[in-house]
């Protein structure tokens, strides 16, 4: 397994503002700016990064077509990327054994494994909800980075 100490280290810096690249049918890549933790699989309980896509983004539709992505962060002068392959779970991508409760809690996660905390959960949930909130989880393929000694 690869070790994501180090990007879970750096990710907590700056409140896991961290970049997702993801590669379009032409070759170029697509980057945006997430907000990325770790956390446990749902289902395997293996450490991945984590992140939530909003619904019909363009991030989630490259991600459907070529479920690979790259995560990078930085913090100060420290940064970590992991790449690997993408699990996506939410109202358009089921997984068996996740249902609609434990997407729900599966999205809580994901935010506070981000550093989110919220006063209104229910608002919360209805908010992912509406937007049809996806759930990206990334399995470590490769991990590396810079941390000053």
């Amino acid at each position: 397994m690869t070790d994501l100490s180090n990007f879970a280290r750096v990710v907590t810096v700056d409140s896991g503002l961290s970049i997702v690249s993801a590669l379009r049918a032409d070759g170029t890549i697509h980057s945006s700016l997430v907000n990325a933790g770790v956390l446990a699989h749902p289902l395997t309980g293996e450490p991945v990064v984590g992140l939530v896509a909003v619904g019909g983004s363009l991030k989630l539709r490259l991600l459907r077509a070529r479920p690979r992505a790259t995560v990078a962060v930085r913090g100060g002068w420290q940064w970590a990327a992991v790449e690997g392959p993408v699990e996506l779970i939410g109202p358009e991508d089921p997984l068996p054994g996740i249902d609609a409760e434990g997407l729900r809690v599966l999205l809580r996660d994901v935010f506070t494994a981000c550093g989110g905390t919220h006063d209104d959960w229910d608002t919360y949930d209805r908010v992912m909800r509406d937007e049809g909130r996806t759930a990206v989880l990334l399995r470590p393929e490769r991990a590396y980075g810079v941390s000053p000694s």
